[in-house]
């Protein structure tokens, strides 16, 4: 992880406890999910 992936991870996860999650697959593709709360 780059350090802007490291203050994001920071921010998501641990101050919001949401998710972050990274899939790549080897010379082809990485795939970044960030899943917040929706707030009515």
């Amino acid at each position: 992880m780059g350090l802007g992936l490291t203050i994001v991870r920071q921010i998501v996860q641990e101050k919001h406890g949401d998710r972050l999650e990274v899939q790549s697959e080897l010379g082809q593709r990485i795939e970044f999910m960030i899943q917040l709360p929706i707030l009515a």
